[in-house]
């Protein structure tokens, strides 16, 4: 996928990237939506890889105070991960990285991240941010120029790992390199990044300086 590159460490989103809990968030979004007189069918999209507190700005509902919706949100996604499930092949992909050399880098709260990746049964990581922890949430790059300082690397010697629009533009304004995981799109995508369906067939390979790439057998599947 990119020649044999290899990068100063990997930046992974959480939802849609690294497990699957496209069905809980709609559940718990969809009650939200419905409660505001939203269209749900046509919100529901436009609600996946950002803050919170940002999708509901966003809609400038009268009279609703973003930050206490998107903590009652919030509260509610943690009380709900039923189904939430690993994307196939992530948690041995990420078993077999330095623990050093990668991230997770969400847009989800402290709490609510580390009830999904309980749920999902992926490694939980050394190097992890979330949503509290910037100013601007993706699209802006700060989170994943945070999970790059974090672990001692350039951006620009990143790879990112997303799935949702305003994910890949965060990791592309933060100057990494991107690759877009498939697996939760229910539409194809238009993309110039590389693309992965899943982590099944793909393997890690590192140099002697510790820099991390990785490759893909011809069983693995991609987009």
């Amino acid at each position: 996928m990119f020649s044999g590159r290899k990068f100063a460490a990997f930046l992974f989103d959480m939802d849609g990237t690294l497990l699957n809990s496209t069905a809980a968030a709609e559940r718990v979004w969809s009650a939200w939506a419905a409660r505001h007189g939203l269209d749900v069918a046509a919100f529901l999209p436009t609600m996946h890889g950002r803050r919170a507190i940002e999708t509901v700005r966003r809609l400038a509902l009268p009279g609703v105070d973003p930050q206490r919706e998107a903590d009652q949100i919030t509260r509610d996604e943690i009380a709900d991960v039923a189904g939430i499930q690993a994307i196939a092949g992530a948690a041995d992909f990420l078993r077999s990285l330095p623990p050093k050399r990668w991230a997770i880098v969400t847009s989800s709260p402290l709490v609510l991240a580390q009830r999904r990746i309980e749920a999902a049964g992926i490694p939980f990581p050394a190097t992890l941010v979330t949503a509290e922890e910037v100013a601007h949430g993706k699209p802006a790059p700060d989170c994943f120029l945070l999970g790059a300082k974090r672990l001692g690397a350039d951006p620009r010697d990143c790879l990112v790992f997303e799935d949702a629009t305003p994910g890949i533009q965060s990791g592309e304004a933060a100057g990494a390199e991107v690759v877009v995981v498939t697996t939760t799109h229910q539409h194809p995508m238009q993309t110039p990044h590389a693309t992965i369906l899943d982590y099944r067939g793909l393997s890690v390979v590192t140099d002697a300086q510790g820099r991390i790439g990785m490759e893909r057998s011809q069983a693995a599947t991609a987009s």
